[in-house]
C-alpha cells in the first residue's frame, strides 16, 4: 500500500489522539497562531515550548497542502522540496506532497546556498518549501532558484521573493484529494551524504517507504501505547523511517529540539517516552553526565523507557556495556542502513542478541544480505568483502545518473553498499569499514573503524576519527584525530603507549588532538578532516582509478 494510506487509517481510528508533539525548550513564549481555520498546534499554557497535533488534524493539514499544490498546477511525478528544521509543519507538508502523486524531496538543513541550488537543479524541483532559518541562503540564490519554481515560505513575516504558506493553504479544502496511488508510484528523493563531492539523488517508490514502516514496527514491536522520541532531522531517512514505526502503530511521537543530556532525559520523563533512538555522541554525553553526577536517573521518570537503539554509525561495544550499567532493563538494538536502502533496518542486531554486540546484526524483515569479493562472487563466513543487500526497500536508481546507478545496482535486485563486512559462523555481520575509507599503508589494508573502536575504550577519549594521511614511504599512514573528554588532558606519548596493545601495523602514526566534526545524523565528516589535514589528494587519486 502507499504510505499515505497509513496516515488516513490513523486519522479514522485515532483522530482525536495526539500524533506529534514538538518540544523546543529554548522557546520562552507561546507561539501565536493567527492562520485562518488552520491552527496547526494545541498549546499548553504552563509549557509554552510544547505544541501538539492529533492524527485527525495531521491528516487534514496534509490534505490542505495537497489541495493547495494541485491548485497551483502540481502534477504526478513533479518534485517538491522541503528545506525546514524539525517542526509540526514538516510531516503534514511531506504527506501533502505525496497525496498529490508528486515526489517529496527533503533537503539537508546544513546545505549551503550553492548546494541548495545544485540539488534543486539535480532533482528537477518545481516547488520549494522553506523555513525562516533559510531566508538568507535562499535570498542569495533567489534569482536563479525562482526561475520556473515556486518558493513557499513557512512562517510569519514572509519575505518579498516568496509566497506565504499561511495565505496559500488557509482557504484550501481539508478533504482528501482522491489521487489514486500505488506501491509502484515514485514517492521520494533523498540525497547521499556526498562523501566525494556533491550528493547524488536517490529515488524511491512508495513500496520502499511502506517497507521501512513495516521493518521498524517488526523490529522494535511498536504498539499503540508506545511513545517514540525523535531527535535527528526529519530530512534524513534515519529519523523519518524510525518514526514510520509510530505511523504504522498509530502511536505518539515527540520531536525534540536539543541534545544535551538533561533535555533528553527530561523529555523522556515528561512525555513518558518508551523508545528513544540516539546517535553515539548523544548516548556518550548522557553517560559522561551520569558519571560526573551532572544528571541523576532518580530525578526523572524513566521506568517506562524500554528500548534504546542506535544507528547511522558503528557503535563501540564498550558504550553499550556502560549503558547497561545505568539502564540494565533496557532492550537494545543496532540498526544498519543507508539512504539507498531507505535508511535503517536492512541489517539489525535484534532485541535479544546482546551477546553479539559489536555486530551490525542479521538481515532485517523482508531483507537478504550477502558478502561478495571484487568479482561479485559470494564469500563464505570469515571472509571480508563488500556487503550487499536485497529487499523491497532498495532504491530505483540514482536519479539522472545511470553510470553511478550501474555501479551499485548489478541488475539482479541486489544493492552494493560500499561497506566492507564479514559474517561469522552464526550469520551475524560485522562492519569492517567503508570501502572507500580503507587506508592502504605499505601494502597493508587498515580499517579505520577497528582502530577507532579500540581508541574509544580509552577513558580519556570522547570521540575519535581515523583517516589516511599522505606518506612518502608508505603511501599513506593512519592518523587519529582525538577529541578528549571535557576537562581531561592527555599527551601523544600517552596515546601511543595505549596503542601498543594493537598490532604494530594498526597503530596510528600520527595523533592530533582536535574536535571531531559530525554531521546532523551523527556521521563523522571525514571529507572535512581529509581536507583539513591534507589527505584529500589520496581520495582524489582513488576516484581517478
Amino acid at each position: 500500500m502507499p504510505i499515505t494510506d497509513l496516515l488516513e487509517k490513523n486519522a479514522k481510528l485515532y483522530g482525536n489522539e495526539v500524533a506529534l508533539v514538538e518540544l523546543n525548550p529554548e522557546m520562552k513564549e507561546t507561539r501565536r497562531v493567527t492562520w485562518k481555520d488552520y491552527s496547526l498546534i494545541q498549546q499548553t499554557e504552563d509549557r509554552p515550548y510544547r505544541h501538539e497535533i492529533t492524527w485527525g488534524v495531521f491528516d487534514e493539514k496534509a490534505n490542505r497542502v495537497a489541495n493547495m499544490l494541485l491548485s497551483r498546477g502540481i502534477q504526478r511525478g513533479e518534485k517538491v522540496a522541503i528545506l525546514m528544521m524539525n517542526c509540526l509543519e514538516w510531516l503534514p507538508i511531506y504527506f501533502g506532497i505525496l497525496k498529490t502523486g508528486a515526489i517529496a524531496v527533503p533537503f539537508n538543513f546544513r546545505y549551503s546556498a550553492d548546494e541548495i541550488e545544485y540539488c534543486a537543479d539535480l532533482a528537477d524541483v518545481s516547488i520549494l518549501f522553506f523555513g525562516p532559518q533559510f531566508i538568507g541562503r535562499i535570498e542569495a540564490i533567489e534569482e536563479k532558484l525562482s526561475k520556473g519554481r515556486l518558493l513557499i515560505y513557512v512562517g510569519e513575516n514572509c519575505p518579498t521573493f516568496a509566497d506565504s504558506y499561511m495565505e496559500l493553504v488557509q482557504d484550501c479544502s481539508s478533504q482528501p484529494p482522491l489521487i489514486p496511488l500505488s506501491d509502484d508510484d515514485e514517492a521520494a528523493i533523498y540525497f547521499s551524504s556526498g562523501t566525494t563531492g556533491f550528493p547524488k539523488a536517490i529515488l524511491h517508490k512508495h513500496r520502499s517507504l511502506t517497507q521501512s514502516a513495516q521493518v521498524e514496527q517488526k523490529h522494535h514491536l511498536q504498539e499503540h501505547d508506545d511513545v517514540f522520541l525523535c531527535i535527528p532531522p526529519l530530512y534524513h531517512t534515519g529519523a523519518k523511517m524510525h518514526w514510520f514505526g509510530s505511523l504504522i502503530s498509530g502511536s505518539k511521537a515527540v520531536l525534540l529540539k536539543g541534545t544535551d543530556p538533561d533535555t533528553i532525559l527530561k523529555a523522556v520523563s515528561e512525555e513518558k517516552c518508551t523508545i528513544v533512538w540516539l546517535l553515539v555522541p548523544w548516548a556518550q554525553d548522557i553517560l559522561d553526565a551520569l558519571d560526573r553526577g551532572d544528571v541523576k536517573t532518580g530525578d526523572y521518570e524513566l521506568k517506562q523507557w524500554r528500548l534504546m537503539h542506535i544507528g547511522a554509525q558503528p557503535v563501540p561495544p564498550s558504550l553499550i556495556k556502560h549503558w547497561k550499567d545505568y539502564f540494565p532493563d533496557h532492550d537494545y538494538d543496532t540498526n544498519y542502513g543507508l539512504s539507498e536502502s531507505i535508511g535503517p533496518g536492512c541489517v539489525h542486531l535484534g532485541l535479544h542478541h546482546e551477546h553479539k554486540i559489536g555486530a551490525i546484526g542479521i538481515p532485517g524483515y523482508n531483507w537478504e544480505a550477502k558478502i561478495v569479493d571484487e568479482d561479485y562472487n559470494t564469500l563464505p563466513s570469515g571472509k571480508e568483502g563488500e556487503l550487499c543487500v536485497k529487499g523491497p526497500g532498495v532504491m530505483e536508481c540514482y536519479y539522472k545518473n545511470p553510470e553511478a546507478s550501474a555501479e551499485v545496482l548489478p541488475g539482479d535486485g541486489w544493492l552494493k553498499t560500499g561497506d566492507v563486512a564479514v559474517q561469522d559462523e552464526d550469520g551475524f555481520i560485522f562492519l569492517v569499514d567503508r570501502k572507500k575509507d580503507v587506508i592502504v599503508s605499505g601494502g597493508e589494508n587498515l580499517y579505520p573503524v577497528q582502530i577507532e573502536d579500540f581508541l574509544r575504550t580509552n577513558d580519556k577519549i570522547n570521540d575519535v576519527a581515523v583517516i589516511g594521511l599522505p606518506d612518502k614511504r608508505l603511501g599513506e599512514i593512519a592518523g587519529a584525530i582525538i577529541q578528549l573528554k571535557e576537562g581531561v588532558e592527555a599527551t601523544e606519548e600517552e596515546i601511543n603507549k595505549f596503542c601498543e596493545a594493537l598490532p604494530r601495523y594498526k597503530r596510528p602514526h600520527r595523533v592530533i588532538f582536535a574536535d571531531v566534526p559530525r554531521n546532523a545524523t551523527g556521521k563523522i565528516e571525514k571529507p572535512v578532516l581529509r581536507k583539513r589535514y591534507g589527505a584529500d589528494r589520496i581520495v582524489e587519486q582513488e576516484i581517478k582509478k
